[in-house]
């Protein structure tokens, strides 16, 4: 049943959370060839949304402040007989990750951005990777790339507040009904006041091939194993989620385990916007371990281009077209910061 919205306070926290994905939403557009009378370039969507968000050189051009941290994958082997990957079956990958807030402004206090980010690189020992960017969110608010690029204008923000326009945001959730699952999630979402106990999700589905070729399609979660508490008040230190991740590493690991929800015949695989049922049978494939931050920007995630599409054998991605809109626009954000920050001197 789609959620009805209720007024400015409940548009604008819509129009919050919606901004950390608004990058990759402009990306998704392109993809389509959609927007207009000719079709854009990664090159001119990132443009445009460097003009709404602003120019940041040699930073990524969305979730741009964050930190890097390295760790561990604990295999439990129970989804080695769904996929052939092997970092399914190694008993321990070595993990590279980036936890992160979304938007352009790597100055931007870490609590006034409700949604979150995290990405890895797992490096299993026959020599592939598996990349993958996960959020916040469950779902997404729509599933096609017109849609995304409307919510795009839909929250630009107006140059008299800095902020959205609530009836802009309301008319474009009005017009979109297959926003319904995201709206609720958003309405019931309580910010964790940690990135430990923060739960990520990969919103699109990929495909796990087995030895013999069998695909079962599924998306995964990082569960917290830390206890979940709710942001409270008001947090003066901008920089609060990273001084407390690093408060928290130096008592000891952080663990999330890795889920698996496995797809049934009638689950839309290609439709980002459509949640799953919750009784779909799922897997519990093994347990993230985080051990150290290496510093914010600083270490061996800074130089990495987390591209969802980079998978190992035994990971296949869906025919959902935002997953190739997405590695287009990384691949875009990667290069400019990569030269940007050459002609300033330092690396990305």
């Amino acid at each position: 049943m789609s959620t009805p919205l209720h007024g400015r306070p409940r548009a604008l926290r819509l129009a919050a959370i919606g901004l950390g994905l608004s990058a990759l939403a402009a990306g998704f557009a392109y993809a389509a060839g959609w927007i207009g009378s000719e079709r854009l370039t990664p090159k001119r969507i990132i443009d445009t949304f460097e003009a709404q968000a602003g120019h940041y050189p040699g930073y990524r051009k969305n979730h741009a402040k964050g930190l890097c941290v390295s760790g561990y994958f604990l295999s439990s082997n129970q989804a080695a007989s769904l996929s052939r990957a092997r970092v399914f079956s190694q008993q321990r990958v070595p993990v590279i990750g980036r936890f992160a807030i979304g938007g352009s402004n790597p100055y931007s206090a870490d609590t006034s951005v409700p949604t979150r980010s995290l990405a890895l690189q797992l490096s299993s020992d026959d020599g592939q990777v598996w990349r993958t960017g996960m959020n916040t969110p469950p779902v997404l608010a729509v599933n096609t790339p017109e849609a995304f690029y409307q919510q795009v204008l839909a929250m630009t923000p107006a140059p008299a507040t800095g902020k959205p326009d609530p009836a802009r945001v309301q008319a474009f959730f009005a017009a979109h009904p297959e926003s319904a699952a995201f709206r609720q999630w958003a309405k019931d979402y309580k910010a964790p006041d940690s990135f430990a106990n923060s739960s990520f999700n990969s919103i699109n589905a990929f495909a796990l091939v087995d030895d013999a070729g069998n695909r079962q399609y599924v998306r995964w979660s990082l569960l917290p194993q830390t206890p979940f508490a709710a942001l409270q008040g008001q947090v003066d230190d901008r920089d609060y989620l990273q001084h407390d991740l690093q408060q928290r590493l130096r008592q000891g690991p952080l663990r999330w385990t890795l889920r698996l929800t496995l797809a049934q015949a009638a689950d839309a695989v290609d439709d980002p916007s459509q949640p799953w049922p919750a009784e779909r049978r799922s897997v519990d494939a093994g347990t993230l371990v985080i051990e150290q931050v290496d510093g914010p920007e600083q270490g061996a995630c800074r130089d990495l281009n987390f591209d969802p599409l980079i998978l190992p054998s035994g990971i296949e991605p869906s025919a959902d077209p935002i997953l190739a809109a997405r590695s287009a626009a990384y691949a875009e954000s990667f290069n400019r910061r990569s030269r940007e920050a050459a002609q300033l001197g330092a690396r990305p």
